[in-house]
């Protein structure tokens, strides 16, 4: 009946908590309900996953319709119960998009899930810890709730893209920062370069230190001052 009333509502999108992912008619009559599902996975293992998984996409959910959330349902959930490792791989085995619902105390646990590759973040809101009810002492205060997705939305925006390399914000200072190979004391011309008259300065403008065996045994074209570019 209550999944009636929330069709009835609009709703596109459900959201199976913990409690019901073994609720076989319950998940069949969602798949028939929605366009898009949430599957809340606390107390599990990974076989009452699947098979959850499973009912909603024979009744009609597509799999790249659902997410799944890694979940501890403990309030609050002791950080060594976390075991945030198996949340990608939760994802991973069911060929679905995946996400983490936290009842953690604090926010470092769902900022280090978005690190890890979640698209979906749950975290109970409350106004004050202080009022009664078993979920509020679980939950994050206003201004908790802002530091978190705003810590999220940092992430998310360092986390890039899987290629190294130098940045826009940073390629200013690689002539700052890196060195050159430079004169260690006078050199005259057709002297030989060696590791006793050359040494590696920034900043780095001249010649990498990366060619150091190139120019080891080759004559000077002129003479050189002490601490000048080769």
């Amino acid at each position: 009946a209550s999944l009636d009333f929330l069709k009835e509502m609009g709703l596109d999108l459900f959201k199976v908590p913990s409690g019901e992912i073994t609720n076989l008619p319950y998940l069949e009559r969602i798949a028939k309900l929605a366009k898009d599902v949430i599957v809340s996975t606390g107390m599990c293992d990974q076989g009452e996953v699947r098979d959850a998984v499973e009912t909603l996409v024979k009744n009609g959910i597509p799999r790249e319709r659902l997410t799944v959330l890694h979940c501890n349902t403990e309030y609050p959930t002791p950080f060594i119960d976390v075991n945030l490792r198996a949340m990608s791989k939760l994802g991973e085995a069911m060929k679905t998009r995946f996400g983490y619902s936290d009842h953690t105390l604090g926010i470092e646990v769902p900022i280090a899930a978005v690190a890890l590759g979640a698209t979906v973040i749950e975290k109970h809101f409350t106004l004050d810890r202080n009022m009664p009810g078993p979920d509020h002492k679980a939950s994050l205060e206003p201004h908790e709730l802002k530091a978190m997705v705003n810590a999220i939305r940092n992430i998310e925006a360092a986390l890039g893209r899987e290629e190294k390399e130098p940045t826009t914000s940073e390629i200013k200072n690689r002539v700052i920062a890196r060195k050159s190979i430079v004169t260690a004391k006078p050199i005259k011309k057709g002297e030989v370069f060696t590791a006793q008259n050359l040494t590696t300065k920034r900043p780095g403008s001249g010649i990498s230190p990366m060619k150091w065996h190139e120019i080891l045994g080759t004559p000077a074209a002129r003479d050189y001052q002490e601490d000048e570019m080769v």
